[in-house]
């Protein structure tokens, strides 16, 4: 997999994405893409609230990421991409993942009976597969659901033994498996159990050797151990009524712990980073994980008995958004909230992290998504054309091929062009590394091509 990067001129745009905060950085000019995705999240821009990371992953590159709001208010720690979070149900899609991967070794079937792994489960009328589990068919009893009707609070700690007993417990099902489709919980603590007693490894171990160290997601595991020492973490939040003493303006928010003591792992469980999961999203296109039997397999969207096709495939929604492909799933526990989208054949995603119960990811992160989705044959379509050289002699054409800019030259194969800021494309050619267009008007009448020992070498558009 290629090392996930900063691409020279947007690292020279936008500044040390990875360690600066959004308490130190400085403030972006409104009419740059980094200044419009600093309006979105403007509100939380502030020392004193929690907030979020946003991540941009274009091309195999991190184009962009920076944190809002502090990670913890007690010790004004801000966040920044390298702070740890709570994933809550962005995780189902790592332990359908560890799923796949054991079924293309031949460990498992999809089409296992859940009890061949897990006996301890009820033998319901009609069984219950892997496959059900995955996508939500299986018509088990959620454990949340569950565990509220049992009298536990969220702040109880709750473990997986908790939840096991619970659904082995349970003498019916909410319909039978394969005819409906009903969001479950507990399909995917199973799904982890499963990979336990697969693999005769504990699930963090597992998918810490399988799945995060593989792909460099040092930040990244599943907690099976609610007391132990997470450095970095963001402390999750929610906000409490108005406060009145002093420090702040009366009806402005105060804000309180949200305590997490969910010690169970695969429905839930996973704490990582912005800059980790940008590297997650990344093994989706290269597959150096699994490769592409299992990227195939983990995109398989699930069937209703009746033939219906769902949206749900392995952890991951299965859509459309504006006429653009997009997968994607949300995550949403306690004082954490998360979103990760996908878009395919624009070969872009975004990642949106928060520590506030309140915060609204989906939203956000399609707005940032907006910045980089306009349809990609009108928006480029102004650069297109000959462009020439006087000093050199020579003239470049710009065309517009599958969705991407790309630059030719009679004696040199296609240079495909990347945006990294409005009018500002950057390449892998080290002689074209950064084009900026002029405009009159409105107008493009030319570009300058800067390299590290070249600067502002104009071309004209004829």
């Amino acid at each position: 997999m290629p090392r996930l990067r900063c691409s020279l001129p947007a690292f020279a745009v936008w500044g040390l994405l990875f360690i600066t905060s959004s308490t130190a950085a400085a403030p972006h000019s409104p009419d740059t893409l980094a200044g419009r995705i600093d309006a979105l999240f403007a509100a939380w821009d502030r020392p004193d609230t929690p907030g979020a990371v946003v991540a941009v992953v274009q091309h195999g590159e991190i184009v962009y990421a920076r944190g809002y709001g502090m990670a913890n208010l007690e010790h004004a720690a801000p966040l920044t991409p390298s702070t740890v979070f709570l994933a809550a149900s962005v995780s189902k899609q790592f332990t359908a993942f560890a799923i796949a991967l054991l079924a293309d070794q031949g460990k498992l079937s999809l089409d296992d009976d859940v009890r061949r792994y897990v006996p301890e489960l009820p033998a319901y009328e009609h069984p219950i597969t892997i496959r059900h589990l995955i996508h939500h068919t299986s018509g088990l009893r959620d454990e949340f659901e569950l565990l509220a009707l049992a009298g536990y609070r969220m702040d109880d700690v709750i473990t997986k033994e908790t939840i096991l007993r619970l659904a082995f417990r349970q003498q019916a099902l909410n319909f039978k498996p394969g005819d409906e489709y009903l969001y479950a919980n507990t399909g995917y603590t199973l799904l982890a159990e499963i990979v336990e007693r697969v693999t005769g490894q504990s699930f963090r171990s597992w998918t810490t050797a399988h799945l995060f160290e593989p792909l460099g997601m040092n930040d990244s595991h599943f907690r099976d151990d609610y007391q132990a020492v997470l450095k970095n973490r963001a402390q999750g939040y929610y906000q409490d009524g108005d406060r009145q003493d002093g420090d702040r303006q009366d009806g402005e928010p105060t804000y309180k712990n949200q305590v997490v003591n969910y010690a169970n792992v695969g429905a839930s469980g996973l704490y990582t980073t912005a800059e980790d999961l940008a590297r997650w999203v990344q093994n989706f296109e290269d597959g150096r994980v699994g490769g592409r039997a299992v990227l195939k397999q983990v995109h398989e969207q699930g069937r209703l008995n009746n033939g219906d096709t769902l949206s749900y495939a392995f952890g991951l929604g299965i859509g459309q958004y504006k006429g653009h492909a997009r997968v994607s799933h949300s995550g949403s526990h306690r004082g954490f909230r998360t979103y990760v989208a996908r878009f395919p054949d624009d070969d872009l995603a975004v990642i949106v992290l928060s520590n506030l119960d309140s915060f609204q990811p989906t939203g956000l992160a399609l707005q940032v998504a907006d910045l980089y989705l306009v349809d990609p044959p009108e928006r480029l379509a102004p650069y297109a054309g000959a462009y020439h050289s006087g000093e050199l002699g020579t003239t470049y054409h710009l065309d517009v091929v599958d969705g991407r800019l790309v630059a030719r030259h009679r004696r040199y194969d296609d240079i495909p062009l990347t945006p990294s800021d409005v009018d500002v494309f950057s390449s892998d050619t080290w002689f074209f590394s950064t084009l900026t267009f002029i405009r009159d008007g409105g107008r493009i009448t030319g570009f300058r091509v800067t390299n590290s020992r070249a600067r502002n070498i104009e071309f004209a558009k004829r």
